[in-house]
């Protein structure tokens, strides 16, 4: 599921800032700390990547006993390299 947000532009005398807000629910899910530095990376012209440097080290959920985890057939970016355009479904307001 996608979260719409405007792309908001504030002109001032000598220079514009370009902001976008992430909703609450995408801060949350991300675990996002306050002043927290990310990198954009331009894919496209559809498409920026959000690289985030200094991300809490992803924790691996347990699997209720006697189930075992299914592994995709598809690769996977390595680790530190932003994704291609595969691993964001088919672009704008595609789904996947």
């Amino acid at each position: 599921m996608g979260y719409p947000t405007k792309v908001q532009l504030i002109k001032r005398a000598t220079s514009e800032q370009w902001y976008i807000n992430f909703p609450s629910a995408v801060a949350q899910a991300m675990e996002f700390l306050r002043g927290e530095v990310v990198e954009w990376f331009i894919e496209d012209k559809e498409t920026l990547i959000l690289r985030r440097p200094l991300a809490p080290q992803r924790q691996l959920k347990k699997n209720p006993a006697g189930r075992s985890s299914r592994k995709s057939k598809g690769s996977s970016p390595k680790v530190g390299q932003p994704a291609g355009k595969s691993g964001f479904g088919s672009g704008r307001g595609g789904s996947s």
